[in-house]
């Protein structure tokens, strides 16, 4: 998907979500991990990262109903 920012500021439309997937090191192990950013229709940032898009998505959705 490439990148969800510019300038180091998410890039994210109100109502949407934006992820990237990269490769991070843990000691001698290569793991894939996903960026995750999600923008409620009111404007408010969600970002993250998890083990994969469910994960990210697991974590907004706990987000949104503790923020309510």
């Amino acid at each position: 998907m490439g990148t969800i920012n510019q300038n180091g500021c998410s890039v994210c439309a109100a109502g949407s979500e934006n992820y990237t997937t990269f490769t991070a090191r843990l000691g001698r192990k290569s793991v894939k991990r996903v960026q995750y950013d999600y923008r409620t229709p009111e404007g408010e940032l969600f970002s993250c990262v998890g083990k994969d898009i469910e994960d990210c998505r697991r974590k907004r959705d706990e987000w949104v109903r503790t923020n309510k």
